[in-house]
């Protein structure tokens, strides 16, 4: 499994906007500077946010964007299922029964399904709260007088 520049800048933005949330709209142009990534990829992400509900948006001169909910209701594993699709290293793991003519008689389809247990429960582990969290705790550690 690898997981696309779509699904890292999603991750990223969100991150973003929950770390500068203060109740107003933030702009795309405000994040991709932050990010360093370009505004137009973002631009191109933001419908798929938006479209289920991850974001509130506001047009015009005071426009951007905000959460849709507070960051501790944000998995990970929801961000990038939602950029990225089914996060299964292999296409049967995801699949029950296997839509394969050999799951039956296959050694390694125990595998491929634990693994994608293990990869989605970690990601649906850690919230977007949970990363601002860390986040906060390393620049704490690093604070020098």
């Amino acid at each position: 499994m690898k997981i696309s520049t779509k699904g890292r800048y999603a991750l990223r933005m969100m991150v973003d906007l929950a770390e500068h949330q203060n109740g107003e709209y933030i702009s795309l142009k405000d994040i991709a500077l932050r990010q360093e990534v370009s505004k137009k990829y973002l631009e191109q992400i933001v419908p798929i946010l938006n479209k289920s509900g991850f974001l509130k948006t506001n047009r015009g001169y005071q426009g951007g964007y905000m959460l849709a909910k507070p960051p501790r209701q944000y998995t990970v594993g929801d961000i990038l299922r939602l950029t990225e699709g089914d996060l299964a290293p292999v296409p049967c793991a995801a699949q029950d029964p296997a839509d394969c003519p050999r799951s039956e008689d296959c050694a390694t389809l125990p595998v491929w399904r634990g693994l994608n247990r293990v990869i989605n429960e970690y990601l649906d582990g850690i919230t977007l709260q949970d990363l601002l969290d860390q986040q906060r705790a390393h620049y704490a550690n690093d604070y020098m007088i």
